[in-house]
This record gives structure tokens, sequence and C-alpha cells, in this order.
């Protein structure tokens, strides 16, 4: 029998935030240690990130420490007048937040704050499950498969690597037609490489 996509994300989403706060705390810095290991890094300069909710992995860490690198930090905004569409603007320690339509934290809208997608070098996308083919499961939004279809009709423009618990990982997603994978997943205990 096949499990559907919408069982297996409410079966990983319970997972996820049943996982205990100092476990989702030690995982955000083991991600930190993952990620600083990516050959991207040497080269990328603009990041776009995202602020954790539902359980997922803890990005604060990340965030944190890219700053420390000197690295540029961007997060999504839902687009106000292009729907199912994202802007990436400008995050820093001080950057206003607002609740999106969705109650998750996200930069006040600055249009001198947003950034082209083009322009970014990588962007960390959340998930709710993974397989073994690097095929990715999201909330059915298709946010992010919208704001990457460049890269993944020509890879051209910015890099996508997924972000994770180790514990999101599946054997096999079922793929749509649309689905395109991801090219990296980090987790806390590994790189997920499939370059």
């Amino acid at each position: 029998m096949t499990v559907s996509r919408q069982q297996i994300r409410a079966d990983i989403r319970k997972k996820r935030n049943q996982l205990p706060s100092d476990t989702q705390y030690l995982a955000g810095l083991d991600l930190v240690r993952q990620f600083a290991q990516l050959p991207e890094l040497h080269y990328a300069q603009h990041i776009a990130l995202y602020l954790t909710a539902d359980g997922e992995i803890d990005t604060k860490p990340l965030i944190e420490w890219l700053w420390q690198q000197g690295k540029c930090t961007y997060l999504p905004v839902i687009h106000p007048f292009s729907k199912g569409h994202l802007l990436f603007l400008r995050y820093q320690s001080d950057t206003p937040m607002v609740l999106n339509q969705y109650s998750i934290a996200e930069p006040k809208l600055d249009k001198t704050q947003v950034y082209p997608v083009a322009n970014l070098d990588l962007v960390c996308t959340p998930l709710v499950a993974f397989d073994r083919q690097g095929q990715r499961l999201g909330m059915g939004g298709g946010y992010y498969d919208r704001t990457l279809a460049p890269w993944f009709a020509t890879g051209q423009g910015p890099k996508p690597i997924g972000l994770a618990h180790d514990c999101q990982q599946v054997e096999q997603l079922p793929a749509e037609s649309w689905d395109v994978p991801l090219p990296k997943i980090v987790t806390p205990s590994r790189i997920w490489d499939w370059e």
C-alpha cells in the first residue's frame, strides 16, 4: 500500500514536533557543524534561509554563525502582489519583523531591503520530508518550487540546499511530475549529496 503525501506530511510533522527542546537545540548546533563543511560556502556571500516554525530544525544558530562569517542573510517574505511567490529581504539582528498569514515571522516589507532571487548564491529550503533520492516534500504551497524553478530548469541562479532533522528522512516519497530533487540536504548528522 502506498502512503499518500498528506499522510507522510502529517506523520513527519508530528514526529519533528515531538522532539524535546534540548534535542532541537543540539540539532541546531549540529546543523551548523555540517553546513560549515559545504564547499559552496567558499563562494557564497548571499544566503537565503528561513525562520523555524512547526518543529522545523532550528535555523537561528546557523543564521548567527553566518553573520559571524560576514555572510549576508535573507529571509522569505510572501509576495504581496504575485500570489504564491516569495521575495527575499535582507535579514539582520535589528530587522523589523511581522507575522505573515501563516503566523510565521518575516521581515517587514521594505523594498530597499529586497534582494533579487537570481543574485542569491544559496537558498536554504525548509521541507517536511525527504527520501534517499533527494526528493523533497514541502508543506504543499509550492512557494519554493516556484522560487527555484529557474535553477531546476537551467541550473542557473541560486543553488537550493534543504535543511532538515534526521527523522525527516523516509525511504521513498511518492513523486509527482513537477517534483525536482534537491542536489543537497543538510541534517545534523550528515550532508546528503546527489550531485
